[in-house]
C-alpha cells in the first residue's frame, strides 16, 4: 500500500453559483463516505480562501516566516485528499471520482517511501 495525495489548485475551480457549489457537496462528501467504507481514506479537506497563511523561508540560513504566500504565487492549493491504496491505478481511479463529484480537475501524486520507523 502507498500513499496518495490528490488535490487542486483554486485556479482549477472555475467561476460558479453558489448553488452550483452547494450541489457538489453532497457528491464530494459520498465520495469520502465511498473510501472510507473501501478503507482507502487517510485524510480530506479543503482550504480557507480568506483564511490566514504563512510562508517560512529557510534560505537565509534562519527560518524567515512571513505573512501570506510569496508575491510570484499564481495558483494556491484549494484542497486535498490523501488515500492509502494499492497502486497508481487505484490512486488515479479515487482521483477521477473526487474530479468527477468536485466538478473541477485533480492532480494525483504519490507520497515518497518512508522508513517503517516514522510511521
Amino acid at each position: 500500500m502507498a500513499e496518495y495525495l490528490i488535490y487542486f489548485n483554486r485556479q482549477w475551480v472555475g467561476d460558479h453559483t453558489e448553488e452550483w457549489f452547494r450541489g457538489r457537496g453532497p457528491l464530494a462528501m459520498a465520495v469520502i463516505d465511498e473510501m472510507k467504507a473501501a478503507g482507502v481514506y487517510v485524510f480530506a479537506g479543503g482550504l480557507e480562501e480568506d483564511g490566514p497563511v504563512h510562508s517560512a523561508d529557510p534560505t537565509s540560513g534562519t527560518p524567515v516566516i512571513t505573512d501570506g504566500p510569496y508575491v510570484e504565487t499564481k495558483e494556491f492549493l484549494g484542497g486535498f485528499t490523501v488515500v492509502n491504496v494499492v497502486d497508481d491505478e487505484a490512486a488515479k481511479m479515487w482521483a477521477g471520482k473526487v474530479a468527477e463529484a468536485c466538478g473541477w480537475p485533480q492532480e494525483v501524486r504519490r507520497f515518497t517511501s518512508q522508513p517503517a520507523a516514522q510511521r
